[in-house]
Protein backbone atom coordinates (compact mmCIF):
# COMPACT_ATOMS: atom_id res chain seq x y z
CA UNK A 1 0.00 0.00 0.00
CA UNK A 2 1.33 3.45 -0.96
CA UNK A 3 2.06 5.99 1.73
CA UNK A 4 0.60 9.48 1.58
CA UNK A 5 3.83 10.94 0.15
CA UNK A 6 4.10 8.26 -2.53
CA UNK A 7 0.51 8.80 -3.64
CA UNK A 8 0.99 12.56 -4.06
CA UNK A 9 1.50 13.71 -7.63
CA UNK A 10 3.63 16.67 -6.51
CA UNK A 11 6.23 17.05 -3.77
CA UNK A 12 4.76 18.71 -0.67
CA UNK A 13 6.59 22.01 -1.22
CA UNK A 14 5.32 22.34 -4.80
CA UNK A 15 1.81 21.35 -3.77
CA UNK A 16 1.69 23.92 -0.96
CA UNK A 17 3.01 26.66 -3.25
CA UNK A 18 0.46 25.67 -5.91
CA UNK A 19 -2.35 25.93 -3.35
CA UNK A 20 -1.02 29.31 -2.19
CA UNK A 21 -0.98 30.54 -5.79
CA UNK A 22 -4.53 29.34 -6.34
CA UNK A 23 -5.69 31.13 -3.20
CA UNK A 24 -4.09 34.35 -4.48
CA UNK A 25 -5.81 33.89 -7.85
CA UNK A 26 -9.14 33.21 -6.15
CA UNK A 27 -8.83 36.43 -4.12
CA UNK A 28 -8.30 38.37 -7.36
CA UNK A 29 -11.38 36.76 -8.92
CA UNK A 30 -13.52 37.43 -5.86
CA UNK A 31 -12.31 41.03 -5.74
CA UNK A 32 -13.26 41.52 -9.38
CA UNK A 33 -16.66 39.97 -8.75
CA UNK A 34 -17.15 42.26 -5.74
CA UNK A 35 -16.41 45.40 -7.74
CA UNK A 36 -18.67 44.32 -10.60
CA UNK A 37 -21.65 43.18 -8.51
CA UNK A 38 -24.62 45.52 -8.73
CA UNK A 39 -26.78 43.65 -6.22
CA UNK A 40 -25.89 44.52 -2.60
CA UNK A 41 -26.49 40.93 -1.45
CA UNK A 42 -24.17 39.49 -4.11
CA UNK A 43 -21.61 42.20 -3.39
CA UNK A 44 -21.64 41.31 0.33
CA UNK A 45 -21.34 37.60 -0.47
CA UNK A 46 -18.21 38.19 -2.59
CA UNK A 47 -16.80 40.55 0.04
CA UNK A 48 -17.19 37.80 2.65
CA UNK A 49 -15.66 35.21 0.32
CA UNK A 50 -12.73 37.55 -0.36
CA UNK A 51 -12.09 38.08 3.34
CA UNK A 52 -12.36 34.36 4.14
CA UNK A 53 -10.00 33.49 1.29
CA UNK A 54 -7.50 36.16 2.37
CA UNK A 55 -7.53 34.68 5.87
CA UNK A 56 -6.97 31.18 4.48
CA UNK A 57 -4.21 32.46 2.20
CA UNK A 58 -2.47 34.06 5.20
CA UNK A 59 -2.71 30.84 7.19
CA UNK A 60 -1.30 28.85 4.25
CA UNK A 61 1.57 31.33 3.87
CA UNK A 62 2.47 31.03 7.56
CA UNK A 63 2.35 27.22 7.36
CA UNK A 64 4.70 27.21 4.38
CA UNK A 65 6.98 29.77 6.03
CA UNK A 66 7.14 27.71 9.26
CA UNK A 67 8.29 24.71 7.23
CA UNK A 68 11.02 26.85 5.61
CA UNK A 69 9.53 26.17 2.20
CA UNK A 70 8.84 29.81 1.33
CA UNK A 71 11.43 32.51 1.61
CA UNK A 72 10.03 35.64 3.21
CA UNK A 73 13.33 37.43 2.81
CA UNK A 74 12.98 38.39 -0.83
CA UNK A 75 15.63 40.98 -1.70
CA UNK A 76 14.22 44.37 -2.58
CA UNK A 77 14.83 45.61 -6.08
CA UNK A 78 17.29 48.44 -6.34
CA UNK A 79 16.01 51.62 -7.97
CA UNK A 80 18.81 51.35 -10.51
CA UNK A 81 17.64 47.85 -11.52
CA UNK A 82 14.03 48.98 -11.81
CA UNK A 83 15.06 52.01 -13.89
CA UNK A 84 17.12 49.76 -16.17
CA UNK A 85 14.19 47.39 -16.71
CA UNK A 86 11.89 50.35 -17.34
CA UNK A 87 14.30 51.80 -19.90
CA UNK A 88 14.58 48.44 -21.68
CA UNK A 89 10.80 48.14 -21.78
CA UNK A 90 10.52 51.65 -23.25
CA UNK A 91 13.11 50.76 -25.91
CA UNK A 92 11.18 47.61 -26.79
CA UNK A 93 7.96 49.62 -27.11
CA UNK A 94 9.69 52.16 -29.36
CA UNK A 95 11.21 49.43 -31.56
CA UNK A 96 7.80 47.80 -31.87
CA UNK A 97 6.19 51.13 -32.85
CA UNK A 98 8.94 51.75 -35.41
CA UNK A 99 8.47 48.29 -36.90
CA UNK A 100 4.69 48.73 -37.10
CA UNK A 101 5.11 52.13 -38.77
CA UNK A 102 7.65 50.74 -41.21
CA UNK A 103 5.49 47.76 -42.12
CA UNK A 104 2.31 49.85 -42.31
CA UNK A 105 3.94 52.37 -44.65
CA UNK A 106 5.16 49.58 -46.93
CA UNK A 107 1.85 47.76 -47.23
CA UNK A 108 1.21 49.36 -50.61
CA UNK A 109 4.35 47.82 -52.09
CA UNK A 110 3.29 44.38 -50.89
CA UNK A 111 -0.27 44.67 -52.16
CA UNK A 112 -1.35 42.07 -54.70
CA UNK A 113 -1.43 43.30 -58.28
CA UNK A 114 -3.80 41.32 -60.49
CA UNK A 115 -2.24 39.74 -63.57
CA UNK A 116 -5.52 39.70 -65.55
CA UNK A 117 -8.06 42.35 -66.37
CA UNK A 118 -11.44 42.71 -64.74
CA UNK A 119 -13.89 39.97 -65.73
CA UNK A 120 -17.28 40.86 -67.19
CA UNK A 121 -20.28 40.19 -64.98
CA UNK A 122 -21.98 36.80 -65.43
CA UNK A 123 -25.44 38.22 -64.83
CA UNK A 124 -26.98 41.21 -66.50
CA UNK A 125 -28.36 43.86 -64.19
CA UNK A 126 -32.13 43.69 -63.87
CA UNK A 127 -34.20 46.00 -66.01
CA UNK A 128 -37.20 47.70 -64.51
CA UNK A 129 -40.19 48.89 -66.46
Amino acid sequence: MATQNEASFLPQEELLNFILGELKRTVREYTTATTEASCPTVRQMFTNLTMDTLKLQGEMYHLIQQQNQYSASIPHALKMDVDKQHQQAQQTVQKTRDLISQKSAGIGTFAHTPNVGEHPANVSPPTYM
